[in-house]
């Protein structure tokens, strides 16, 4: 099992290209519809006391992709993200709780120029070496938010009752980080 104490203090820089961050919201009620984000920069500032470690991470909004080019651009759109406007979300980490290879991680995280305060579910895989001499670490988080809490209200109501676009939206994050 990892063991947060293998963690090195430091910087450690967010690796982009083995970094996933992803949404899944449900569409029409009845499917799932998931998407990533692919341009994410950041950091982890890993502390003496591990639980007073920190993250930082900037995701650029024009780089969302559901797979769909018309839902792509509806996304970036004023209706949802308006990347005109506010072309990054961020989060910045807040606290660390937690014990052993799961913990839960706090912060703010910044859409649309709103920032709320999320909780992920933090799980530590571990850390390793690379071919490259240098050492890498990764976590997995994820959550839940609400859309509209950021300004996030584009709906179209259905016949059924339902909505177009589900309220609560599920974070889904793989991130990788190399020793800086």
């Amino acid at each position: 099992m990892p063991n947060l104490n293998d963690l090195t203090p430091g910087i450690w820089t967010i690796d982009p290209s083995h970094t996933a961050v992803t949404f899944v919201a449900r569409h029409l009620v009845i499917t799932k519809v998931r998407g990533k984000f692919g341009e994410v920069t950041g950091a982890l500032t890993i502390a003496d006391d591990k639980l007073a470690s920190t993250v930082e991470a900037t995701i650029g909004m024009a780089s969302v992709t559901t797979g769909d080019d018309g839902r792509d651009e509806h996304l970036k759109s004023a209706d949802f993200f308006d990347v005109e406007t506010y072309p990054t979300m961020t989060f910045v980490s807040t606290s660390i709780r937690g014990d052993g290879a799961e913990y839960v991680l706090t912060g703010d995280l910044t859409i649309k120029g709103v920032s709320k305060s999320v909780e992920l579910d933090l799980e530590f895989e571990g850390v390793s070496p690379d071919p490259w001499g240098g050492t890498r670490v990764g976590f997995s988080a994820t959550g839940e938010i609400n859309r509209r809490d950021f300004g996030l209200n584009f709906d179209v109501k259905l016949d059924t009752g339902g909505a177009l676009v589900s309220e609560k939206i599920k974070i889904e994050i793989e991130a990788q980080a190399v020793k800086a």
